[in-house]
Parts: structure tokens; C-alpha cells; sequence
């Protein structure tokens, strides 16, 4: 994960746009933030699709394996989802103006991860580890970094 997030850092040509104020880079996250519920939004439709396409006589009866693996993803990434924007939101409020471009690439990395932790699962439960880890390490990441900039670099704003 840092080498994929560093090597989009570097080679991807964009910038993020000056943002001043601490509301305009948490309404930046938010725009960004819509972005990573794509694989969740398409999660919640596989898994409507699979259920009405299940061969269960009772619709709210025990479910199918193949029903059962998209009702546990989207449950998990929306879990992801919320911790995953709010570390997000904390970390854009301390990052540089040169650093914010690391809010859509964390959105992105997000975003693909959870498509990759989707397909594994669904091919076989034992293969869903690199999928989770790419999702789950930069959350813990962000979330250091976070009780960081809170405890270390402003002690001082801590309740402010």
C-alpha cells in the first residue's frame, strides 16, 4: 500500500486545489468520500439481484452461500466506510496544502481494495486477507497518524 500510494503521489498529474479553511477541505473529503461508495453501492445491488435470483422458497428464510458472501460484504465496507471517512476527514484538517492530494488517493485505494476484497471472497474465503489488509493497514495508518497530529503536534487544540 505505501508504495502504491507513493508511486500515484508522484506519477499521477494532479494537484489538489488551494484549499484555506478547515470547512473547505472537509467538504473536499466529503466530495471525495461519494467516490468510495461506488463498490458498496454496487454491493448493495449484486446482492438484491442475488437475492431475488435465490432459489430460497422463503425470502427471509436462512440464505444461500452465494446470497450470504454480498449481504457480509456490504455489511463490512459500510463498517470500513465510516471509519475510513472519518479518519479521513480528522487527517485533512492537519495535512499540508502539498499533501492534501492524498485524500483522493486514499479514497481510490479504498475504493479498489474493496472491489479486490470482494472478488477474493467470493472465490474463496482463505484469499480474502490481501484485499482486507489493503484496506484495513492504511485505515490504522491514517488513524496513527491522527491520535499523532491530536496528542503530539497540537496538544494545545485538543478541545478546541
Amino acid at each position: 500500500c505505501p508504495c502504491l500510494i507513493y508511486g500515484a503521489y508522484i506519477f499521477l498529474p494532479f494537484d489538489a486545489p488551494l484549499l484555506p479553511t478547515i470547512s473547505a477541505r472537509l467538504v473536499y473529503t466529503l466530495r471525495c468520500a461519494a467516490f468510495a461508495t461506488f463498490p458498496i453501492v454496487l454491493g448493495m445491488i449484486v446482492s438484491g439481484i442475488s437475492r431475488l435470483c435465490s432459489s430460497a422458497l422463503e425470502p427471509f428464510g436462512e440464505l444461500h452461500q452465494e446470497v450470504e458472501i454480498h449481504r457480509t460484504y456490504v455489511s463490512q465496507s459500510i463498517h470500513l466506510f465510516i471509519l475510513y471517512f472519518f479518519n479521513m476527514a480528522v487527517l485533512a484538517t492537519y495535512l499540508p496544502q502539498e499533501l492534501l492530494k492524498l485524500i483522493p488517493l486514499l479514497t481510490g485505494l479504498f475504493a479498489i481494495s474493496r472491489l479486490i476484497f470482494w472478488m477474493s471472497y467470493a472465490i474463496s474465503r482463505s484469499f480474502r486477507a490481501f484485499g482486507f489488509s489493503m484496506t484495513f493497514l492504511p485505515l490504522l495508518a491514517m488513524l496513527l497518524w491522527n491520535l499523532y497530529g491530536i496528542f503530539v503536534l497540537e496538544p494545545e487544540n485538543l478541545l478546541s
